[in-house]
């Protein structure tokens, strides 16, 4: 079993316990003003990198494939399959995605961040 020092632990509550801000006189104010601008930033140049590369390798793929040869047999068999197959499919699509939505919200959100007081 491991001690506890109770130094340790009248910091750790000292810490929770105090105020969130420390009056500085300005001092972080200051600092702030000085700083250099930010940076522009290169997220439209990175979207535009990734989308032109996935269109290049949606292009590739296409012509690999046979001239998408795949996507008309597919479509002809969803044609084939009974109305209720479809909309159990479309369902099951859609519970699917929003899962994953939910499950992307929820990993994003500051109130479920471990270390977070």
């Amino acid at each position: 079993m491991e001690q506890v020092n109770p130094e340790e632990d009248w910091l750790d509550r000292e810490l929770r316990e105090s105020a969130p801000y420390i009056d500085d006189a300005g001092f972080t104010a200051r600092v702030l003003q000085q700083l250099p601008s930010p940076r522009r930033s290169r997220d439209l140049l990175r979207a535009a990198i990734l989308l032109g590369m996935t269109f290049l390798a949606s292009v590739v793929g296409y012509f690999v494939s046979g001239g998408g040869r795949f996507v008309g047999v597919t479509i002809e068999r969803l044609a084939a399959l009974p109305a209720l197959w479809v909309l159990v499919l479309a369902l099951a699509s859609g519970l699917v995605i929003a899962g994953a939505g939910a499950v992307a919200a929820v990993s994003k959100a500051e109130v479920f961040q471990p270390g977070r007081f």
